[in-house]
């Protein structure tokens, strides 16, 4: 009975670690998690799409009749007219033309626009703020969502800002009656599996060219409700859409590229095409030809055509295929999540040998994964398979962990668990006290760090695996050495990033005056690190920390001999969230303000922004901690004062000439903010608060 209850208490402790894992969308498990779902798409292969989506492509063929793109913009109406004139329902264009080529070129185009009732054309949003012409935003502002539904209490919309636009020219644009946007934005590894239905731009709702193609395709208007978590839904007409609450698609991907009826724009324009097909379809016209075309890697194809993204968002709500992450899958996962560690609990203690546990472990984990594929390929829920999986594999391990090595001395496994991401020092109090490290968590004040390589995807594609691993290799080892110089513990890798502990398992004085120490020979030391990659013709890397102090619940996850020490809580989230704001400011180092009243002296900081990041209410003081205070640090004060009474034309004033003289990003972004503000200006009650949408 007593080893029934510990196997029990293992798979359940186990359950909970990976509910944490589960509950912390953690950058690196996430990614796995996506790369084995992406799995599914290859095994259950290609399907055909329905027959109401086609794509018109400027391909080979094309460029070689008809000649280089950019065409003539004659010969673009010429193509759009023709379109109409083959019974396409709905044309949408994946291009823009943002620049004038003349006079009547920009003519004829604009009165091919004009006569075709059904157009949709295409602009993209910027992470850059650009002039446009008014008349340009104008146009573009007349697609803007129109009947949206806010929740009570919502004061902002949680999707995706962006602050600059590149629109059509208002000559050739001006008779179109919708407009789209055909931004895509990847996920953690650079893949497409998500389309945005939704983006901000300018305090407003835009919808993109897909879903604007379905809106006239159906003649139904979109409808938007958000609540205050985000998007609850999105729906054409009464007809709802599958979306999360970033008001992102998941795509269910009909194949690799070619996977749709393409045909080729040069046929289009010499009327070479049957009339069926084109006839009552959605048309997405885009460019296909290899070097001019923008290339988006997907589960099923590294470089398919970012035209036929547009394609699988309108096929599959045509077609009603769309993939489900929602309650049902939560409910599903979090069950598998705790019964088959328990299944697998009562069966391996029922066995004492080895290889039957063995085998139990893999048909629990057979079992998970047939489901998982089966749900996916007939009812397409798109369930997780690492989270439900993880709790299997630690209940397994812990188990025979505990059937194997329960006798062994306490201060060799104890050096054992902590060595590896704890001081010498710590380690030796641990073992002569024991008595001091609590099982089962303990909730105290910690300061925790976080660090991330920026760039970290687009590095990894320029380097081998072999200098990858090298390179990381070079970086983590004296970063993991300074965390444990400064009596912190490493609590884990995740990916290139490092997540550092203060004050736990044992007390630290000034814990939080460590944590900042950390951060500063961190950068110190990544400036000897990129020399010498300079002098082997590495590329440079650059870091991102965030630092919080609060509380948290710490301690060892897991069984008395086997366990993970680590933190949780809304203090790690937040240190989180922090590191990644650095981008957002343009900072290397960012910290709460109770890190800064608990650095004690000897540091220099700057106060950057309030923020209310995801998942909190009450916004947080933010600070940038400086290896020395920069000249302009009173002149930059008063502008923030003045931002923050409102007085955005003074304020913008002082941080565009600060912005000027001394290269710095945070002023520029105060740049512009006062100028959103200036054209649209906060409510009255506005406190001064920025509102973080991602994490």
């Amino acid at each position: 009975m007593k080893r029934t209850r510990i196997f029990l208490a293992i798979a359940i402790a186990a359950s909970l670690f990976s509910l944490v894992l589960y509950r912390g969308q953690f950058a690196f498990f996430e990614q796995v998690d996506l790369r084995v779902r992406d799995a599914r798409f290859w095994v259950r292969g290609a399907v055909k799409p329905g027959p109401d989506v086609a794509v018109v492509a400027v391909d080979n063929k094309s460029i070689k009749e008809v000649g280089r793109w950019p065409w003539s913009r004659e010969t673009t109406a010429k193509l759009i007219r023709n379109l109409q004139e083959y019974g396409a329902k709905v044309v949408a264009l994946d291009m823009v033309f943002s620049e004038p080529q003349g006079e009547a070129p920009d003519r004829a185009l604009a009165q091919a626009v004009a006569s075709s009732p059904n157009l949709v054309m295409g602009y993209f949003f910027r992470n850059e703020v650009q002039q446009n012409d008014p008349l340009s935003l104008e146009q573009v502002a007349s697609s803007k969502v129109k009947f949206l539904k806010l929740e009570e209490g919502v004061t902002s919309v949680p999707l995706t800002e962006f602050p600059g636009i590149d629109a059509n020219i208002p000559t050739v644009a001006k008779g179109a009656k919708e407009f789209g946007f055909f931004n895509q934005i990847p996920d953690y590894d650079g893949l497409f599996r998500k389309a945005p239905l939704l983006l901000l731009y300018d305090g407003e709702i835009y919808p993109s060219l897909g879903l604007l193609a379905l809106s006239r395709y159906r003649d139904k208007p979109v409808l938007v409700d958000v609540a205050q978590f985000g998007v609850r839904s999105v729906k054409l007409g009464g007809e709802p859409i599958s979306v999360n609450e970033q008001g992102r698609f998941s795509l269910n991907y009909y194949g690799p590229t070619g996977s749709f009826p393409t045909i080729s724009a040069a046929d289009v324009i010499a009327k070479k095409v049957p009339a069926e097909a084109l006839r009552g379809k959605i048309i997405f016209l885009g460019v296909t030809e290899t070097g001019i075309y923008d290339m988006r890697a997907t589960p099923f194809d590294a470089g398919l055509p970012g035209v036929e993204i547009h394609a699988t968002l309108a096929a599959n709500v045509l077609d009603h295929r769309f993939l489900i992450r929602d309650g049902r899958t939560l409910g599903l996962e979090m069950a598998c999540m705790f019964l088959l560690p328990l299944l697998l609990a009562l069966l391996l203690n029922s066995t004492p040998r080895t290889l039957v546990g063995l085998g139990y472990f893999f048909m629990c984990d057979g079992f998970y994964l047939i489901l998982n594929y089966l749900l996916f390929k007939n009812y397409s829920l798109d369930l997780s398979f690492i989270y439900p999986l993880a709790p299997i594999a630690l209940t397994y391990v812990g188990a025979e962990a505990y059937r194997n090595l329960v006798m062994e001395k306490r201060g060799r496994h104890l050096k054992k668990a902590f060595g590896s991401y704890v001081s010498p020092d710590l380690v030796d109090e641990i073992v002569k006290n024991p008595g001091s490290l609590k099982l089962g968590g303990e909730k105290r004040e910690v300061s925790i760090l976080f660090s991330d390589i920026r760039g970290f995807t687009t590095l990894s594609e320029s380097l081998s695996p072999e200098e990858l691993v090298r390179l990381l290799n070079d970086y983590l080892s004296p970063m993991t050495r300074i965390v444990m110089e400064e009596k912190g513990t490493l609590d884990k890798f995740i990916g290139d990033a490092v997540m550092a502990i203060y004050n736990a398992p044992l007390n630290v004085a000034e814990h939080a005056g460590h944590a900042c120490r950390s951060a500063v020979k961190m950068l110190e030391r990544l400036q000897h690190l990129n020399a010498g990659f300079a002098k082997r013709g590495m590329p440079q890397i650059d870091i991102g920390i965030g630092i919080n102090t609060g509380e948290a619940v710490v301690g060892n996850m897991g069984a008395d001999i086997r366990f993970d020490y680590t933190a949780i809580g809304d203090t790690v989230n937040l240190a989180s969230r922090l590191e990644g704001l650095n981008k957002l400011y343009g900072t290397h180092i960012l910290v709460s303000g109770l890190t800064k009243s608990q650095a004690g002296d000897g540091f220099l900081f700057r106060e950057v922004d309030l923020v209310r990041v995801k998942g909190k209410h009450e916004p947080v003081a933010v600070y940038q901690l400086l290896t020395e205070m920069p000249e302009f640090h009173r002149e930059y004060a008063e502008g923030l004062a003045l931002y923050r009474s409102a007085e955005f034309a003074r304020a913008k004033e002082i941080f565009a000439r600060i912005a000027e003289v001394n290269n710095d990003k945070l002023s520029a972004l105060y740049v512009s903010r006062c100028l959103e503000f200036g054209a649209a200006p906060p409510p009255e009650a506005w406190d001064g608060v920025y509102v973080a949408l991602v994490k």
